[in-house]
């Protein structure tokens, strides 16, 4: 569990592609030395299993359903990734609740600045949209924001300038792709509406 508050921006040293999934190798002196064998940390909003590290780098194993999930199978060497630890239970919880767990990719569609804020719009499929709420929550690439407005299949939010230096979305464009984590109260009220309407039909994403 994580809480969408980044704590250090790496950088993509290699990523080598074996069979259906790949290793990757993040370059990140911030918080690599304090990591070990087995810890979950969050690589653009997907939780991640360290199989490798030291003091600078540490390395996942991603497999065929994080590929096809995320936009991690996009990344090259030199690139940013957000880089979040896993959250421990005496922890304050700053951001929301976060599970690490990619619902799908989504787009940057538009960025507009106002100021030292910037407005970005996102694309994304109709059943993510359909569980975002304005001034609910969701994680993109793994930072907690807050909606601004949802439409059909897209929905802005608003960078303040914070996150537009500690976090990918500071440089990404138009066009880009995004992991996008709807709230996980709003997936479990969905399903029981599913439920509700649907019956035994009823399955684990939006009908």
């Amino acid at each position: 569990m994580f809480t969408g508050l980044v704590e250090s921006l790496g950088t993509v040293r290699e990523i080598v592609f074996t069979g259906g999934g790949c290793r990757l190798m993040v370059e990140a002196p911030d918080i690599a030395a304090e990591l070990a064998v087995g810890a979950s940390v969050a690589v653009n909003g997907a939780c991640l299993t360290v199989v490798a590290c030291d003091a600078r780098t540490c390395s996942f194993q991603l497999g065929p359903e994080t590929l096809q999930r995320t936009n991690l199978g996009e990344l090259r060497p030199g690139e940013r990734v957000n880089l979040e630890r896993a959250l421990r239970l005496s922890d304050r919880l700053g951001g929301h609740l976060v599970q690490g767990h990619i619902d799908g990719v989504g787009r940057i569609a538009e960025r507009r600045s106002e100021g030292e804020w910037v407005t970005v719009w996102f694309r994304c499929p109709p059943e993510l949209a359909a569980q975002m709420v304005p001034k609910g929550s969701v994680a993109v690439d793994g930072v907690s924001l807050t909606v601004v407005e949802v439409g059909a299949d897209c929905f802005s939010v608003a960078l303040i300038p914070h996150t537009l230096a500690h976090t990918t979305l500071g440089f990404k464009g138009a066009g880009a792709a995004v992991n996008l984590e709807t709230d996980l109260l709003a997936k479990y009220v969905w399903k029981c509406l599913a439920v509700l309407r649907f019956g035994e039909r009823a399955m684990s994403t939006p009908q």
